[in-house]
């Protein structure tokens, strides 16, 4: 599967971005589907998934209360709601696909990757 990450930009400490993840090739819906971001020195760190069965979800504790991931699959697309940015916040940010049976956050059980796109949230 073939992903595409949009819906980066500038944003102020304290406002919202909505990242989109867009697939071709097959459809997302038998996929766990994970967002993760990089920051500079950093490494990668998984923020998000949402599974492929039931919808279930798993958060980072850095972003619980702020970020949702939600997926439509009659679009092909997962989303990333991401409101209260934090300059913390700031990071390239990466969707990735995984067939795993397992909801997860590790990078290594994804093994489709889009391109990242940034986020900075800075004043």
């Amino acid at each position: 599967v073939q992903l595409q990450a949009s819906g980066g930009g500038l944003v102020q400490p304290g406002g919202s971005l909505r990242l989109s993840c867009a697939a071709s090739g097959v459809g997302l819906a038998g996929y766990n589907i994970g967002w993760f971001r990089q920051a500079p020195g950093k490494e990668r760190e998984g923020v998000s998934c949402i599974s492929s069965d039931d919808d279930s979800t798993d958060y980072v504790d850095s972003v619980k209360g702020r970020f949702t991931i939600s997926r439509d699959n009659a679009k092909n697309t997962v989303y990333l709601q991401m409101n209260s940015l934090k300059p913390e916040d700031t990071a390239v940010y990466y969707c990735a696909a995984s067939e795993d049976g397992i909801i997860s956050r590790s990078p290594v059980r994804y093994t489709s990757w889009g391109q990242g796109t940034l986020v900075t949230v800075s004043s």
